[in-house]
């Protein structure tokens, strides 16, 4: 009756993406420069990553390092970009100066999407009123998931806020899936599946040699195990 856990691993290029395939990744997250926290790729990365692998990928909308918008025709043509390049599902997330979501940026760009599926990454997190925000943002076309540590510091602090949210969904604002990322570790995960959460996010955890290092398929093929019960 139930469907496994998705397990979502951050890609930087072609490498990563088979090897977060192999080791039994659902889908990806395709970034660059993770010193900034992870910005919109390039085209051609992108390109190269969707001829490489079959399995779901979604693409950062994210110009710079922070949760603000910035220029927002600049979005707007990365949209049009990356779906160039093969992009069908995104990744993106604006709060303004008060920590309340940019519901112009967020409308301008989900407009470009056109019903493109998408998830609201962790800027919930630094978000002033997290009910809030996913109030406001219920209803936007295309939002189905919600990446989030639970609070700004990591899984280890938002755990107690994560099974609330769990214990909230299918309430307004609260229908899209939580995929957990942030400091998430191996031992969190029978707690979280445990409240129902079926979504987990990994980007450092998958690199044994940090982010100067490639996707090992045992890490992913680790998660995996423990995701699918094997912990």
């Amino acid at each position: 009756m139930s469907t496994r856990a998705v397990l979502e691993v951050i890609a930087l290029d072609a490498e990563d993406a088979v090897a977060a395939q192999a080791g039994g990744a659902d889908r990806l997250e395709l970034v660059t420069d993770m010193a900034a926290d992870g910005l919109t790729p390039r085209s051609g990365t992108v390109a190269a990553i969707r001829a490489a692998v079959d399995i779901p990928l979604r693409v950062m909308l994210r110009l710079a390092d922070g949760f603000a918008a910035g220029e927002v025709d600049r979005l707007v043509d990365a949209v049009h970009e990356m779906k160039g390049a093969g992009a069908t599902e995104f990744v993106l997330g604006f709060l303004d100066a008060h920590g309340e979501v940019d519901m112009y940026a967020v409308e301008r760009v989900v407009a470009e999407l056109s019903g493109c599926s998408w998830t609201f990454h962790r800027a919930i997190d630094r978000a002033a009123d997290r009910d809030a925000l996913r109030k406001q943002l219920d209803g936007v076309p295309g939002l189905d998931t919600y990446l989030t540590a639970g609070a700004a510091g990591g899984v280890d602090d938002g755990l107690p806020t994560l099974l609330s949210e769990a214990g909230r969904r299918g309430e307004p604002g609260y229908e899209q899936q939580i995929l957990v990322g942030g400091g998430l570790r191996l031992e969190h995960v029978p707690r979280l599946l445990e409240a129902g959460i079926d979504g987990f996010h990994i980007g450092g955890a998958a690199r044994p040699a940090g982010w100067a290092g490639a996707v090992s398929v045992a890490s992913v093929a680790e998660w995996r195990r423990a995701l699918d019960g094997g912990l």
